[in-house]
């Protein structure tokens, strides 16, 4: 079971270096990533993967410590990680790491959830980590260099908008000039989809999100978005023939997570507030944050959006939202289907962050938008909200 109780630890233990569950969880998360690039995690290839290998030997070793039976097969563990919550597995972790109900993989597909990715973007091994980063400075650097924060903006919009190419939409954006500083980025970027997202001969996107939903069954599709889990089956959006479209491009996994996904949000959070009237600068300064909002009056808000399934890292990435474009309040803003599926989100990404950053406040998308609307209203007490 997972220890809760933190407040009773010593000061020495509070670093995450005393939990023994820390290590084994960026384990088993790397390993089942690593199992579902090779192909089906139903079916394994041989040889398997060293982490995969690893995972199931550390995870022996921790169930036999603690008097549970252990996994006796790769597939066990890929079964333990799809079927058992993680506050129910036998390990030591930080108080508020894992909420009720938490899963390495998804029940339904079997596929790596967002919290087991947020788990590899923790992993130790620095070629894993933040490669959605990497390509986000990459990009920076590339317009910078060239001057162009207008390739920067296009840039970002396309990964946000256009997570699935088709060879000619691949043309048409390596067409485009005022992307020219990184065309050879969105080259290395969008690569070729895999079968497994095939169903008789064509591929199809999430009505919601964009990107490519995953066959199941005789004729289920499934979105590795939670937001688009929790809102029901996944609407039918573009559909590819491959006979027809030829090679099929979807963003690497870590920028969809990462990079498109929070874009969603972002999107719908300009619209939003672009309906009651406000001007929404998307990205601005080179992607200094990610909305800079005007009111009539001139007065200025910055927008941070975080959409992390795990509120615990987010407080420990906290941060103060830069100064520059300038502005007069900041906020740092988590979609509501994130809270609405673990009530304790705001108070555990409080109790997750460093005492130098309690300044920044941390609001859904619905109360962010709420505040606007009463500023903008002039209701008493709220006008410097």
């Amino acid at each position: 079971m997972s220890d809760r109780a933190g407040a009773a630890l010593p000061e020495s233990l509070l670093s995450w270096t005393a939990y023994d569950g820390v290590p084994l969880l960026r384990t088993l998360a790397r390993a089942m990533c690593e199992l579902e690039r090779q192909g089906d995690l139903d079916r394994f290839k041989l040889p398997y993967p060293a982490v995969a290998q690893h995972a199931l030997d550390r995870t022996a070793v921790v169930c036999l410590l603690h008097g549970e039976v252990p996994p006796a097969s790769l597939t066990e563990l890929v079964e333990r990680c799809r079927e058992t919550p993680l506050e129910d597995w036998p390990l030591r972790l930080p108080p508020d790491v894992v909420g009720p109900g938490d899963r390495l993989l998804d029940e339904q597909s079997g596929r790596p959830s967002e919290l087991c990715h947020e788990w590899v973007d923790r992993a130790p091994d620095p070629a894993l980590r933040h490669r959605d980063r990497q390509v986000i400075g990459a990009a920076l650097g590339l317009c910078r260099q060239y001057g162009e924060e207008q390739a920067y903006t296009a840039f970002r919009s396309l990964l946000v908008r256009q997570p699935v190419l088709t060879a000619a939409g691949m043309f048409e954006v390596l067409g485009n000039m005022v992307l020219e500083p990184v065309h050879e980025l969105v080259r290395l970027i969008y690569r070729p989809a895999p079968e497994a997202y095939q169903r008789d001969g064509s591929y199809r996107a999430c009505g919601r999100c964009l990107t490519l939903l995953v066959p199941l069954g005789a004729d289920e599709w499934w979105c590795e978005r939670d937001r688009c889990r929790g809102l029901g089956t996944p609407p039918s959006g573009q559909v590819l023939e491959a006979a027809d479209v030829g090679v099929v491009l979807q963003l690497e996994r870590s920028l969809r997570q990462f990079v498109t996904g929070p874009g969603r949000a972002e999107v719908e959070l300009e619209r939003d507030l672009r309906a009651l009237g406000l001007d929404v600068e998307m990205w601005p300064g080179c992607d200094a944050y990610d909305l800079l909002i005007t009111f009539p009056d001139g007065h200025r808000w910055a927008v941070g959006v975080k959409d992390r399934a795990n509120p615990f890292f987010l407080g420990r990435e906290a941060r103060a939202v830069p100064q520059e474009p300038s502005y007069d309040k900041a906020f740092w803003v988590v979609p509501r289907h994130r809270v609405d599926r673990r009530p304790d989100y705001l108070a555990a990404f409080e109790r997750g962050r460093a005492e130098s950053t309690a300044e920044l406040v941390l609001l859904t998308d619905t109360e962010l938008v709420a505040r606007a609307a009463r500023r903008l209203g002039g209701v008493k007490g709220t006008r410097g909200a």
